[in-house]
């Protein structure tokens, strides 16, 4: 157990690392680091976070979904997505996370031209992290390119207020 201390740090940097090639355009290395970063999140099983770095089996399918999303892939990344949201391990990470991470999902959904669903993951960070939404400039780049679109729902409405994109 000591020894796996330090694992739960190394693969949350080799995540880092990945989404780091990736935004170099460097896809094969990025998925080599994911690959690597996968196999220390195996080994990590019943593991408890001591460092609090929430990194595990959903963290490496999280990057997953940004590395495809990243790509220019959408549907990938949606598909993945469906998935991690359905996990226990999902409800179990911080609320930053998840809220960052649905942001993060909003645009996939933008990129596959899915409105209604990057309407619905801003919301959705939104209930789940408020001030991950509310304050960053990218959840306000997201709320306003959604509540454009004809009929804005009413909580994407409600968040454009809120942040001060309407009146």
């Amino acid at each position: 157990k000591r020894q796996h201390r330090g694992w739960a740090v190394a693969g949350t940097l080799l995540l880092q690392a990945a989404l780091a090639a990736a935004g170099c355009g460097e896809h094969r290395r990025a998925d080599e680091l994911t690959d690597r970063a996968a196999g220390v999140a195996a080994s990590l099983r019943g593991y408890d976070d001591q460092h609090r770095t929430s990194f595990g089996p959903v963290a490496v399918e999280m990057a997953r979904v940004l590395l495809a999303a990243q790509r220019g892939d959408a549907d990938a990344a949606l598909i993945r997505h469906s998935t991690i949201v359905r996990r226990e391990a999902w409800r179990r990470l911080p609320a930053e996370h998840r809220g960052a991470y649905l942001l993060d999902a909003a645009r996939a959904y933008l990129h596959a031209g899915d409105l209604r669903g990057a309407a619905r993951a801003v919301v959705d960070a939104d209930s789940v992290a408020p001030a991950e939404v509310r304050w960053r400039p990218l959840a306000r780049t997201l709320i306003a390119v959604v509540a454009r679109a004809q009929p804005a729902s009413a909580g994407v409405a409600r968040l454009a207020t809120l942040v001060g994109l309407t009146r």
